[in-house]
């Protein structure tokens, strides 16, 4: 414990970076104090307890910028995707929380399925270096990836361009499915996002303790009751590590 408080408080602060655009983790509710609220501000809050370290809140726009922030020294741990760009930077435990995206296509597309949407021809828009971002421009062969700038950047481009298809997680795609009449969210799940607990590369007692610490939130309940209290739908409890 001695050795993963000093690295990740070095400063005795426990710098936590939060992605303001997963609403899902983090509320855009705060407490009186100006505090954020949700899943992750629950969890780091925990993990200050334990160190027996306050809290400094760094908060960013979205995932992209706050994967940065760890070439930066601008925040000790943060809750984001597992993915492997990002991973040349920072060291993820295995995840925690589940988070299923799709893709929701416009009226009269006749696209039915997500097999449907990598075919020639095929634009979808999506927010740029969101981990679902990162995945499709890992994995899609045939499709054009249209990106903006956010969630609503992504989702106006949608509409302004008349693209394809709209890439997101799940639940955001069923907000924007009821500003845009006829259109449909498509079954099933291209990927489901690894939430996971972060820290900047190269801390290797600060990794363990988090490691620890991921697994047991999964076995003792503690996420799935974060997931009632906060009542999030469209994430689900990751498996325990192999």
């Amino acid at each position: 414990m001695v050795g993963a408080k000093a690295e990740l408080a070095p400063n005795g602060t426990l710098r936590v970076g939060l992605n303001m655009s997963n609403f899902l983790l983090v509320s855009a509710s705060l407490l009186p104090d100006g505090a954020p609220t949700g899943i992750v501000p629950d969890l780091a809050a925990e993990i200050a307890s334990r160190l027996s370290v306050p809290l400094d809140w760094v908060p960013y726009p979205d995932a992209g910028k706050l994967s940065s922030g760890a070439n930066e020294d601008a925040w000790d741990i943060a809750f984001m995707g597992a993915e492997p760009e990002r991973a040349k930077i920072i060291s993820f435990t295995a995840a925690y929380l589940e988070i299923e995206a799709s893709y929701l296509v416009p009226a009269g597309s006749p696209i039915q399925s997500i097999a449907d949407v990598d075919r020639p021809g095929v634009r979808i828009a999506v927010a740029a270096r969101a981990a679902y971002e990162l995945y499709l421009s890992r994995t899609l062969k045939q499709a054009e990836l249209v990106k903006a700038e956010g969630l609503e950047g992504s989702f106006q481009l949608f509409i302004s361009g008349k693209l394809d298809a709209l890439a997101g997680l799940k639940a955001r795609l069923t907000q924007d499915q009821e500003k845009l009449a006829g259109s449909r969210i498509l079954p099933g799940r291209f990927t489901a996002i690894q939430q996971a607990i972060a820290t900047p590369s190269n801390r290797r007692n600060a990794f363990v303790f988090l490691k620890a610490f991921s697994e047991e939130i999964k076995a003792n309940g503690t996420v799935a009751r974060l997931i009632d209290k906060h009542v999030v739908a469209g994430v689900s409890v990751a498996k325990p590590a192999a």
